[in-house]
């Protein structure tokens, strides 16, 4: 073999060793990425599973609930239905059912206190209405918020008339509790929005009057 020949072997030889050796850096290099990936998706993966297991259980737990007795429930009987165009005097604050105005109340969030007697022909319909005192600080608004938000007959609105941090109402039945984050209160939703206590069950809670 001439000399040419023997340097072109070499110089093969090198290459072939530098590109093996790049190609095994490039596995490892693949190994870490594509296996932190693969162990990045796992952990999401994990996590989501975990989330949802958690919040199915949960919603379970608050359906079996509220299939029995409510601790703290006021029931109220022989209400009356009638439409007025006046100020009706509540016994109950709020009002949890009576005459009411002939127009109700959109189901929904307000920042500002809603008229009680449209709010009392929503319970007809089969609302559940979540009023809060004033001054409820934000975390406490925050949690009442998250509890109504996308529930499509639950009112949330202050009450500057009521000495209970928040009171929960359907047509005929009242809990008041200390704060936003006891437990009766998704229980109550769950049991009476649209629940067998619902003169009018059916009927709309939308195509009425913001607040």
């Amino acid at each position: 073999m001439s000399d040419a020949s023997d340097r072109q072997a070499e110089r093969q030889i090198k290459v072939n060793a530098v590109l093996a050796a790049h190609r095994s850096k490039q596995r490892k290099r693949n190994m870490f990425v594509y296996g932190g990936f693969g162990l990045l998706v796992i952990a999401v993966i994990t996590i989501v599973t975990f989330v949802i297991t958690g919040s199915v259980q949960t919603r379970s737990a608050t359906q079996e609930a509220a299939k029995k007795p409510i601790a703290g429930v006021e029931t109220y009987s022989n209400l009356t239905r009638n439409h007025v165009q006046t100020q009706v005097g509540y016994p109950q604050v709020p009002g949890v059912g009576g005459d009411h105005s002939a127009t109700w109340t959109n189901c929904g969030i307000y920042p500002e206190p809603v008229n009680e007697e449209r709010a009392v022909h929503s319970l007809e319909h089969g609302a559940v209405w979540i009023t809060y005192k004033p001054g409820l600080s934000p975390a406490d608004l925050g949690t009442l918020t998250t509890l109504v938000k996308n529930k499509p007959y639950v009112l949330l609105s202050p009450n500057p008339e009521q000495t209970s941090a928040v009171t929960a109402s359907a047509w005929g039945i009242q809990l008041s509790v200390p704060n936003s984050e006891d437990t009766r209160l998704p229980i109550f939703i769950k049991a009476y929005a649209m629940g067998p206590q619902t003169p009018e069950p059916g009927a709309a809670c939308s195509g009425g009057t913001n607040g």
